[in-house]
């Protein structure tokens, strides 16, 4: 099985290069970069692009596991540059497309003989069919540069319901053909790794080349630690067809430590099944991280142990809080117990204050970890706030992802990314 899932992921990964890429282009970024600020009230990661012709600014919704990008046709889509894929080309029979549809009046989202294909709201688990068609897309790091004819999924608008406030879509970096992160590494030719780095201010995600470069003159990618990139062979999305695997990005938690300890769980749902359950994924689409029921109560429990300090009234959707003022502080965050995620060889994800509590009013804070109920899909989803302010690489060539643990032991965050710096410049 381990065999069959890692050579399908080399064939979806290089099948694009049997065939011509969507646009021809002849000048090459080193990297691409897209900024990433938080939606205080939807807790959503929010990215922009430019899109069509004449280009518009499209605000969207960052999915680290979504499948493709997609946008809402209905409102508003006027491109005199848009394209319909067309049902039997290379680029349908690339996508999960397996219904050809015809439509009229033809406009953006309803052609004649076009592929069929179906959108995901990953923040509602709601899904709606769509036509496939390609577009000028625009970066903000490739200034100078045309922009790039890319695929995207053409929505109803009320699949945009659930999503914050202006949104016009989401943008996936999962592993698919029509993501944006292979889409990126096929037509600009740089390697197929991006790297994501999320706050709760501003972050940023970067294709390409590194380094990753933070102020005051920290560069990240030699302070990595990497453990290996686990398929998941059964798709997690809403809608799949059989034998689909799945778009997001999972790796193998052995054990779970606190303060050095281990403390006693069913490692049994640290496995991914032959039907795609258990296991732990990164999902920036949750806030919290969320753990399996049995597991969530051995976490709790074991962080309530080391806790010297009295509980306060919990406050939803949390179960454990406390009254700040009686906790110290450390560069890290609040000085309290800290979780490690033991991954294969030596290697460890570790969670400190800054990313275990959080503020919820004035002088509590709470255990941001969820509880994911008796039977979940997958028994561990890191939830975006335990991502913030860690640096994450997701090379798709080494079947691997690099982390960095919290940026703050390195006096920086993931604001502090350098923008300016030569990683961004653009070269023949």
């Amino acid at each position: 099985m381990a065999l069959f899932v890692y050579l399908s992921l080399i064939f979806l990964i290089y099948q694009y290069h049997d065939h011509p890429t969507v646009t021809a282009v002849t000048y090459h970024p080193r990297s691409v970069l897209i900024p990433v600020t938080k939606d205080p009230k939807a807790l959503q990661y929010l990215t922009q692009i430019k899109q069509r012709t004449p280009l518009v600014p499209l605000t969207l919704v960052l999915d680290l596991g979504g499948q493709s990008l997609w946008v809402d046709c209905e409102s508003d889509y006027i491109s005199s540059s848009y394209r319909s894929v067309h049902c039997g080309s290379p680029l349908c029979k690339l996508s999960p497309s397996r219904i050809c549809r015809d439509c009229s009046p033809v406009k953006p989202g309803c052609s004649k003989n076009f592929c069929s294909i179906f959108s995901e709201n990953t923040a509602t688990w709601s899904i709606a069919p769509g036509e496939l068609a390609t577009d000028l897309v625009s970066f903000p790091s490739t200034n100078g540069v045309p922009p790039a004819r890319l695929p995207f999924n053409c929505g109803p608008t009320y699949l945009l319901e659930g999503l914050a406030e202006g949104v016009k879509g989401m943008v996936g970096l999962g592993l698919r053909n029509l993501s944006i992160s292979t889409q990126l590494a096929v037509t600009y030719r740089f390697p197929r790794t991006f790297a994501m780095c999320l706050a709760s201010s501003k972050g940023v995600v970067l294709f390409g080349h590194g380094p990753y470069s933070f102020l005051p003159g920290i560069d990240m990618s030699k302070r990595l630690t990497y453990t290996p990139l686990i398929i998941n062979p059964v798709s997690t999305a809403s809608a799949f067809f059989e034998g689909d695997i799945s778009s997001e990005y999972f790796m193998h938690v052995r054990a779970i430590k606190f303060n050095g300890r281990e403390i006693s769980i069913n490692k049994t749902r640290l496995i991914i099944s032959k039907d795609g359950r258990g296991g732990t994924k990164f999902s920036n689409m949750i806030p919290y991280t969320t753990l399996e029921r049995s597991i969530y109560k051995a976490v709790t429990a074991a962080f309530g142990r080391f806790m010297k300090v009295a509980r306060v009234k919990a406050v939803k959707p949390f179960s454990i809080c406390y009254n700040s003022s009686m906790l110290g502080v450390t560069r890290v965050g609040y000085a309290v117990p800290q979780i490690e995620l033991v991954l294969p060889g030596k290697s460890s994800w570790l969670i400190f204050g800054a990313n275990s509590l959080m503020n919820v009013k004035k002088d509590v804070v709470c255990f941001a970890f969820i509880d994911g109920g008796l039977n979940p899909v997958t028994s561990i989803v890191i939830g975006g706030y335990q991502l913030e302010d860690n640096l994450l690489q997701f090379d798709l060539g080494k079947l691997r992802i690099g982390f960095s643990s919290s940026l703050l032991f390195y006096r920086t965050t993931c604001a502090n990314f350098n923008f300016s710096s030569s990683t961004i410049s653009n070269y023949p």
